[in-house]
């Protein structure tokens, strides 16, 4: 299933109180210790290992479309043409991409859930391989209106929706904008979006310049998001 139930439980009254007297100061305490110094740390789960400008450029991250398919919106990220294509900035890429593999990290740190999205049929199975292997979720077919929105009707019962949700491909087919991405702005999810030249990045939270039509390309993105979940599931085990 997509999404994730909220599980309820049950509790007499005096076990709750009992239980904030003589836990919660103690836990409370401790967690907010802990995540202060988890906020406070330049790079917590160190997202600067994971890749170089060098590995953005043998993946064809830096490929763009024709400059007559230049979202007016996306010229701040390029670095120039060639032929007749845009060429994105890498190092604007790579420093908005380590800036979302650092929020993914700390969102799986925290217990989040995590949805990976692609519309693209040629790139759909990695990024469901990738969800799997990470132990999150991911939709890569048709997206039905009111999955975000009207959740409850959906699917008959209280729903947990997404805390992220990562773009693969931001865009539905060539003219039109992905419709979960705009749903998610609606529900104030968090999104994280791979966004190509001819793209609007207005909508997503966290906006990352790049190819997202490349086979390679998008074997990078989900090789990476995958291992910024992992490094955040990890260090949650080792807090606990």
């Amino acid at each position: 299933m997509l999404l994730r139930p909220y599980l309820k439980r049950r509790t007499s009254f005096a076990g709750i109180r009992s239980l904030s007297i003589q836990v919660k100061p103690v836990q409370s305490t401790a967690v907010a210790e802990k995540d202060n110094e988890i906020f406070q740390h330049p790079d917590y789960f160190g997202i600067h290992r994971l890749f170089t400008v060098e590995d953005l450029f043998k993946a064809k991250v830096h490929f763009g479309h024709k400059e007559g398919t230049l979202n007016d919106k996306m010229k701040g990220y390029l670095y120039g043409s060639r032929l007749g294509h845009c060429i994105i900035d890498l190092d604007k890429t790579a420093e908005y991409l380590r800036l979302a593999l650092n929020v993914t990290a700390h969102i799986a740190y925290r217990g989040g859930i995590i949805l990976f999205l692609n519309r693209s049929a040629q790139n759909g199975h990695i990024v469901e391989r990738t969800a799997m292997e990470c132990g999150e979720y991911s939709h890569t077919r048709f997206w039905r209106g009111g999955i975000f929105t009207n959740s409850k009707v959906q699917f008959g019962a209280v729903t947990r929706l997404p805390d992220l949700c990562v773009f693969l491909n931001t865009q539905n087919n060539v003219l039109e904008m992905h419709r979960a991405v705009q749903d998610a702005a609606k529900m104030a999810i968090p999104t994280i979006g791979i966004v190509d030249t001819n793209c609007n990045p207005n909508l997503i939270t966290y906006p990352v310049p790049g190819n997202d039509d490349t086979t390679s390309a998008i074997e990078l993105y989900c090789k990476l998001f995958k291992n910024a979940v992992l490094l955040g599931k990890e260090k949650r085990k080792e807090s606990q």
